[in-house]
């Protein structure tokens, strides 16, 4: 994926992915902006507000970066400067880059923007939203799913896995299915090509604690341990 030559001006930097928004400018990474525009086609709010627009033929999705934990209370959206390609939306866009390479089911990337704000940085990251999918925590909470589907499951995250794709917070939220039935990995913040093997049963135990966590909130939760042993067996195949 070719992009524009990069460029900082009042201490940002914008990368555009010339096929998908070659004009984007500081406005369009303000969802508030994509709204007033009549472009905004939903919203979803977690940690921050993420931002769902239409521009042209494509829908995207505009996230800001936030911080979690103690230290997102004094440093909200604020991380250490050390340089453009140690910035969050920088590892992401190019990581994102190399598993599309890869053949790996992922969202494309089609812009970012850091902002220097002395020693510190802001960042913002606009994907394509994958057509027709909607998160696997919200089609349990309405239906079960079928061993098809589990086992899809499981041997997408092995494609990963073999490719030493380290997915920092693989839980039920960041998994997706398509309309086709295709299954994709979505939120790539803090991942990395990892060696070894060592962290990749840790990464399905993190998503087995994922789909206990939420069978225990809800009563209609639709996960049962045959679920996880067909998702168990498409990762061993």
């Amino acid at each position: 994926m070719h992009s524009q030559p990069l460029q900082w001006q009042d201490n940002q930097v914008i990368w555009r992915a010339p096929d998908l928004l070659p004009n984007i400018d500081v406005n369009g990474f303000d969802g508030q902006w994509w709204k007033h525009n009549g472009n905004l086609t939903g919203e979803s709010v977690g940690r921050g507000t993420t931002y769902f627009f239409r521009h042209q033929q494509h829908e995207f999705v505009l996230r800001h970066y936030l911080r979690g934990g103690l230290i997102g209370k004094l440093l909200t959206d604020q991380y250490l400067y050390t340089g453009l390609e140690n910035t969050r939306a920088w590892q992401e866009k190019d990581l994102l880059s190399r598993m599309i390479n890869m053949g790996l089911p992922v969202p494309t990337p089609a812009a970012a923007r850091v902002e220097k704000v002395g020693l510190f940085y802001r960042a913002d990251l606009i994907t394509v939203k994958i057509p027709d999918a909607r998160d696997l925590h919200h089609m349990l909470l309405e239906s079960e799913l079928s061993d098809d589907v589990w086992h899809n499951i499981g041997a997408t995250i092995a494609c990963f896995h073999k490719q030493q794709v380290y997915h920092h917070d693989l839980n039920i939220h960041n998994i997706m299915l398509d309309d086709a039935g295709k299954v994709w990995l979505i939120d790539f913040d803090k991942c990395a090509i990892r060696a070894g093997d060592y962290w990749k049963q840790q990464n399905i135990e993190r998503l087995r604690r994922s789909l206990g966590k939420e069978t225990s909130k809800y009563n209609n939760y639709q996960f049962t341990q045959q679920n996880w042993q067909k998702l168990l067996k498409g990762y061993e195949n």
